[in-house]
């Protein structure tokens, strides 16, 4: 099976070096696997960290725009495929429909929003393939407590935890995308 990894990450500028090593460490993995990539098309920090690496190593790179940042000209133009949507929603559905697995590597509000439409998406039966979070020295910590929290209270469901996996590592990353999706059975109870 090929697989096709959709990532979700920061495209903002002048991010720490950890961050960008770890997305460009990422990007040339997925390419020596012969996995396929999907991004936001972005050209700057992560997102563009990503998509050169793995451009480098002779991956395949799809990117995902709507068209009024084209018009901006926030773009990669060196991208294997430029796909441009009408819209932010279309821009969303079509990266998780060209997806296997989704991977989150750190980011802010859109990476944010991207991650638990896809959870979301996958505790509805909308997406398939496995989510990973990659927990970048610690970056999704916060998120991970927060998360731990609704559980706690009462806000979410302990099982909703199958519904993604938290990676440390490109190894834990790269295992997770790739193994096949669990039949994720939820309690019938709260």
């Amino acid at each position: 099976m090929k697989h096709t990894v959709t990532i979700y990450c920061a495209s903002a500028a002048n991010l720490p070096e950890v961050y960008i090593k770890a997305a460009a460490d990422l990007g040339t993995e997925l390419a020596r696997q012969g996995a396929g990539i999907v991004t936001g098309a972005g050209r700057t920090g992560l997102m563009g960290a990503v998509a050169d690496a793995a451009l480098a190593a002779g991956g395949t790179v799809t990117g995902v725009i709507p068209s009024f940042m084209v018009e901006r000209g926030w773009q990669h133009t060196g991208l294997s495929e430029l796909i441009v949507t009408d819209g932010m929603h279309r821009r969303k559905e079509t990266m998780a429909a060209l997806a296997t697995a989704a991977v989150a590597l750190p980011g802010g509000i859109g990476t944010f929003e991207e991650l638990m439409e896809i959870i979301t998406w996958r505790q509805l039966g909308l997406f398939h393939g496995n989510i990973v979070i990659y927990n970048v020295d610690g970056y999704y910590d916060p998120l991970l407590a927060m998360l731990d929290s609704a559980v706690a209270k009462g806000f979410m469901r302990p099982d909703h935890k199958q519904l993604y996996t938290v990676a440390n590592t490109q190894a834990e990353v790269i295992a997770a995308a790739f193994a096949a999706p669990a039949d994720i059975k939820f309690s019938p109870k709260f």
